[in-house]
């Protein structure tokens, strides 16, 4: 915590995807909730991710957040119940209604098989249900269409890694980055020249260095490997394996991120 904080990260969220939330069981993703909340001391926003398949159990998840002490949720979709869209406006609404922090809308067509269409986005932060939306659908003229039918009552946060700079050039006002995990100051200056300084001459120029491997990690599939294999090449610490079912990377993937890093300008120590 203390790394990423100190690297300019400007907040954490603990037990989201590339985290592996989803794989962990309730006791952990609680236990994960409060190390990381102590650990971070309000010197930066921490943001859990607590989706769950059911609105009861989500709900559950949410609260036990606010009441350690979160700023906000993150909540991507059900991932195993087919819902239509007053399905999911009731999922959120409900939610929201039980808790008295943000929630960040996590948009991840990919996984949740669930694409939820910028309208309903827009309905639900206009009721004053979500704040935020992780938009990942891969579909970049969602940023401007979000942000025009919002009318601004919604900030859009780009979650893939590949098409960032993209996002920020329509708009979007944030990045939840899974190479952030080990490639914090790059990520941070890359999103300070694009968004805050309006510089892209620069942010064009970072992410000449970081874009293959953000692409490597989003568009293989395997961004929680890559993402463990990337702390552990950069920082040199062993962060374990995947979780099962996921298997570790082969020797020729791990080589193949390894030249990566390494032509990025980042010294790999594994």
């Amino acid at each position: 915590m203390d790394y990423w904080i100190n690297s300019g990260l400007h907040g954490l969220i603990p037990g989201g995807s590339t985290g592996e939330g989803p794989s962990m069981l309730h006791e952990e993703r609680k236990r994960l909730m409060d190390i990381v909340i102590d650990q971070a001391n309000g010197r930066v926003p921490v943001i859990p991710g607590t989706a769950c398949n059911g609105t009861k159990e989500t709900i559950l998840l949410s609260k036990y957040a606010q009441d350690a002490g979160a700023d906000g949720v993150m909540i991507v979709h059900p991932f195993y119940s087919i819902v239509d869209e007053s399905e999911l406006y009731e999922h959120y609404r409900a939610i929201a209604n039980a808790i008295d922090i943000p929630i960040i809308l996590y948009n991840n067509p990919f996984t949740s098989k669930i694409d939820m269409k910028p309208s309903l986005v827009v309905k639900l932060a206009r009721d004053g249900y979500i704040s935020y939306v992780k938009e990942c659908s891969g579909y970049l003229q969602r940023v401007p269409e979000i942000i025009r039918l919002s009318e601004d009552k919604v900030t859009v946060f780009i979650g893939v890694d590949d098409t960032h700079l993209e996002a920020f050039a329509l708009g979007a006002q944030g990045w939840i980055a899974g190479i952030a995990n080990f490639l914090p100051h790059e990520c941070v200056e890359l999103f300070n020249a694009a968004v805050k300084e309006k510089n892209f001459d620069k942010a064009v120029e970072i992410n000449r260095k970081i874009r293959p491997i953000g692409e490597l990690t989003e568009q293989s599939g395997k961004f929680v490997q890559y993402c463990k294999y990337g702390v552990e090449l950069v920082r040199g610490k062993p962060v374990g394996p995947p979780r099962m079912p996921l298997q570790p990377l082969s020797e020729e993937e791990r080589s193949r991120y390894r030249a990566l890093v390494t032509a990025a300008g980042r010294s790999a120590r594994a």
